[in-house]
């Protein structure tokens, strides 16, 4: 199991994740159809083509999906119990067709939970840039990880 138990988290510590993704028109337009989101900045290329970037962007909620899914096999694969929670999560620059993505997760906080003996909390902030090194996504994850076994 690629994924690590609560105690093997620190905070401070920081994860360049190595699985990088060139994001596709076909990503995008998938993505968009399969959540019901007709917003045409993503799915209609004279309207995008007509808007301030003048092309299509690529639909938030994919680049933030992607950017903890790139931090899954380093960090929590086989030991996550559940996502507790996303917060202060932004886009502060867009995502275009043909952009490759790479992730660093950092540990803000790690501990163990009052109730359950077994497992505990730890707070991740997960980074996506661009080929360009431009911040494109940031978010504040809590996830519950199981603990070694005894």
């Amino acid at each position: 199991m690629a994924g690590l138990y609560l105690e093997e988290f620190q905070p401070g510590q920081v994860f360049q994740h190595p699985l990088r993704k060139t994001v596709t028109e076909s990503d995008n337009m998938l993505f968009s159809v399969m959540t019901l989101n007709p917003q045409p900045l993503h799915i209609d290329f004279d309207f995008a083509a007509k808007s301030e970037w003048g092309k299509p962007l690529v639909n938030s909620l994919f680049t933030l999906g992607l950017m903890i899914g790139i931090s899954v096999h380093d960090t929590t694969l086989g030991t996550t119990v559940a996502n507790l929670g996303m917060t202060d999560t932004s886009f502060p620059h867009p995502v275009f067709h043909g952009d490759t993505i790479r992730v660093e997760t950092e540990v803000k906080s790690v501990r163990a939970s009052k109730s359950k003996p077994d497992r505990g909390i730890v707070e991740f902030e997960h980074r996506a840039y661009n080929q360009d090194d431009q911040l494109v996504a940031r978010c504040l994850r809590q996830a519950m990880l199981q603990k070694k076994p005894a």
